[in-house]
């Protein structure tokens, strides 16, 4: 019994380390890696195939709800974005900061959050970037202040259950989505304060360091900022985007009206219980449709714009269900955890998942997000579980912990089409990013703490 154990811990490491190491090389893809790979360990471990079909079956219906989620809630906020229902805000939000500097920073953050509701990194700084860059060229700030910024705000949105780390997390541990998600609304509305605060803060160094340079002859200040042209630029982009996308554009005031109170609907009826996530953005995306575009070819050919996001994470998610249900299934999750406790220090136990949620920002420069969630996590789960702490907060101390590093990762495409977007360095954003963003995300972790959402 016992050279059963250790042979099922060995495996299991195995597949670990081999999925976490060939991800981090680029040498495959999550949907190869964690397909294959746990198959091929399955074998090893002497398991035939009907007991890999049971594995697979098991592993398959766990993530199938957060699949079809998925599917649908990244169609339907990405019809939102190409209808322009944020765009009059985003409008309206450049208007108001008159040039002021602090009050520049702190819009970029609503903006940022705005935008980050669809879940989608991309389409945030597709949005973002265009839209603040003149201004922040225009007022000779920092266009790594306003990556900063973005990435930062972003993260705290990106806990929404169709955001992919909450619906990683939730796949990891086996728990309904809307359950893993609605503990984590106090932080999300704790994190909103704190990057108003911190992007003020910032705003007012920022100032400070163009009034020296101002000073010392470096630069010219504007004394007048034509900021309508600025807003007038952006909205002209976003029409003509709109007109491109459709052959017949609808109003479009009054097709923001109707939009805003389908997302409110589902995202009400989704929170509230009374359906299933999946079927909320299912039902929302039907509607959507012909709200928002005439004649099948309009609303086919938006479907097909947004397929290959949905696809692609569909894939991972349902590649993640091949991972956990063997590791699960074949008991060399809980063998590797077993293992682990009998070497570890035992005063670190009860803090395992705090202490790995405090390094989770370093870990996104480390790990990919797949590998963290699904090969890391379902461990840290197993260790923490001995110690009575529930898979809930171990979750939730990981994620909060690593959600707000996402976009400060080499390893996030997102991340990488921002950089482009703002002319910038990526090892510059790092640097100039990397510490605002683990000292935040501590802090965070500490009032989940406090509050009670991360327990020990």
């Amino acid at each position: 019994m016992e050279d059963v154990s250790v042979g099922l811990t060995i495996v299991g490491l195995l597949i670990i380390f081999s999925i976490v190491g060939l991800l981090i090389a680029s040498k495959i893809s999550p949907i190869v890696g964690m397909t294959i790979i746990p198959i091929i360990g399955a074998f090893i471990a002497g398991f035939n195939f009907s007991d890999l079909s049971e594995f697979l079956a098991d592993g398959s219906d766990r993530v199938m709800g957060v699949v079809i989620m998925f599917i649908f809630a990244i169609i339907f906020f990405g019809i939102m974005q190409d209808s322009g229902l944020f765009n009059p805000f985003i409008r309206f939000m450049i208007l108001i900061t008159k040039g002021n500097v602090i009050v520049v920073t702190m819009a970029t953050a609503v903006i940022g959050m705005m935008a980050q509701l669809d879940g989608a990194g991309a389409s945030t700084f597709l949005l973002c970037i265009p839209a603040l860059l003149p201004l922040y060229k225009e007022l000779h700030m920092s266009r790594y202040l306003l990556l900063l910024i973005v990435a930062l705000s972003s993260s705290i949105i990106n806990m929404v259950p169709w955001g992919g780390p909450a619906a990683r997390a939730s796949t990891a541990i086996n728990i309904d989505l809307i359950d893993f998600y609605l503990p984590l609304i106090p932080i999300q509305g704790i994190g909103v304060v704190l990057i108003l605060t911190l992007a003020a803060f910032l705003g007012f160094r920022e100032k400070r360091k163009i009034n020296k340079k101002a000073a010392a002859g470096e630069i010219t200040k504007k004394e007048n900022i034509d900021i309508h042209a600025i807003a007038d630029n952006f909205t002209q982009k976003q029409h003509e985007e709109m007109a491109a996308a459709e052959e017949q554009p609808r109003d479009i005031k009054g097709r923001n009206v109707a939009n805003l109170i389908l997302t409110v609907l589902v995202l009400g009826t989704m929170i509230a219980g009374l359906l299933d996530p999946q079927y909320a953005f299912m039902i929302g995306t039907a509607i959507a449709l012909p709200l928002n575009y005439r004649g099948v070819d309009n609303q086919m050919n938006r479907v097909k714009v947004h397929a290959p996001n949905a696809l692609m994470m569909a894939a991972v998610i349902l590649s993640a269900g091949v991972f956990l249900g063997v590791l699960n299934g074949s008991g060399m999750l809980e063998h590797i955890a077993l293992a682990a406790v009998a070497i570890m220090p035992s005063f670190v136990i009860p803090f395992i998942h705090i202490i790995v949620g405090i390094i989770g920002v370093p870990l996104d420069l480390l790990t990919s997000t797949d590998a963290y969630y699904f090969a890391l996590l379902p461990i840290v789960d197993q260790i923490a579980s001995t110690q009575g702490i529930s898979s809930l907060s171990t979750a939730h101390s990981m994620m909060i912990g690593n959600i707000i590093g996402t976009f400060v990762s080499p390893f996030s495409p997102a991340l990488w089409l921002g950089v482009g977007l703002a002319s910038a360095n990526m090892g510059k954003h790092i640097k100039y990013s990397f510490f605002w963003l683990w000292g935040f995300s501590v802090v965070l972790l500490l009032f989940a703490v406090l509050i009670g959402v991360v327990n020990f």
